[in-house]
């Protein structure tokens, strides 16, 4: 889930010399981060080190990674008027991620998944300049200018079907669509402010005939919604149990998840037991993607997560 390497030693050790928007922007050092986790876990795919603001920044938006804060904008948006700072995204503006892919896909021995930040989580990026807590001003324009929301939601959409639509072209063997912060919606907002946008992402990928991911955090109550948004897999997180989960979704799409990242921290047997329970709920039902709820705690040990991905194969 996300950088697993985060827990890795040989990651800290390339983040000690390089900024990640240089290890980005560098294909030799992005393809070896990727391969890092996979080296290490014997995990059944790898995911393409990149960050969601890679697009924005491709296109002149002033942004920056800052250790411990994440994604902050120099220059929030907050009026109609600034959508024209967004320009579409073409392929040379980010040949350095193809150019990642390409090597990866010939290199790799399991399957790459690309990802892309979904239109709503880049938006409150863009609004709030940075994470928030709250997201009060997002939905504040989500709320009050419905038209200004609609376009720049629309205007992301394309931006981030471009940015997928590469790494596939690239050779990316199936693409995640981040909504990390769609949570914090009710589901009537989701669907009339959200929906309509993440399936113009989904909508303009159906050509290209690859698995596509929808994954976003503390979203139990719009599993549904993020399913009619057209992927093939719906991502849980742990507050969902993965049984309930398929209730909510239905026998049109699979799923992944879905450990708390939190119980990597216990005692092996501790996790074992979560494991299995994970997979018990499944009921061996098809199309179950085992995997975390949420990204690998840094503090992890990556000998735990060795014996998880051991352990989910032995079981079967």
């Amino acid at each position: 889930m996300r950088q697993a390497g985060r827990s890795l030693p040989e990651y800290r050790a390339v983040r000690e010399k390089h900024g990640m928007f240089d290890i980005i922007s560098t294909p030799e050092l992005a393809a070896e981060v990727t391969m890092q986790p996979v080296r290490r876990l014997g995990v059944d795919a790898a995911i393409l080190f990149s960050d969601i603001v890679v697009p924005l920044k491709a296109i002149g938006v002033d942004v920056e990674l800052k250790a411990g804060v994440g994604p902050v904008i120099d220059q929030p948006f907050r009026t109609a008027a600034d959508i024209d700072r967004l320009r579409p995204l073409e392929p040379d503006d980010i040949a350095n991620v193809a150019d990642t892919v390409r090597m990866l896909a010939s290199e790799l021995s399991v399957p790459l998944i690309g990802f892309a930040g979904a239109p709503f989580t880049l938006a409150s990026y863009l609004i709030e300049g940075g994470p928030s807590r709250t997201y009060a001003r997002t939905k504040a324009l989500m709320y009050g200018d419905p038209h200004t929301w609609t376009e720049l939601l629309s205007t992301l959409a394309d931006i981030t079907s471009a940015f997928l639509r590469v790494q596939v072209e690239a050779g990316a063997s199936a693409v995640q669509l981040f909504d990390s912060w769609a949570g914090a919606l009710s589901p009537e907002d989701y669907q009339r402010g959200v929906l309509p946008a993440s399936s113009e992402v989904f909508d303009g990928l159906a050509d290209l005939d690859v698995p596509t991911i929808h994954f976003g955090v503390n979203t139990g109550e719009l599993l549904p919604l993020m399913a009619d948004a057209g992927p093939d897999v719906v991502g849980v997180d742990w507050r969902v149990p993965i049984d309930v989960a398929r209730q909510r979704l239905g026998t049109g799409v699979a799923v992944q998840g879905n450990l708390d990242p939190a119980v990597c921290l216990a005692p092996f047997e501790a996790v074992e037991t979560k494991v299995r329970d994970v997979i018990t709920r499944n009921g061996r039902r098809p199309g179950h993607i085992f995997n975390l709820g949420h990204g690998v705690l840094p503090e992890t040990d990556p000998d735990v997560l060795r014996r998880i991905v051991d352990l989910v194969h032995a079981i079967g």
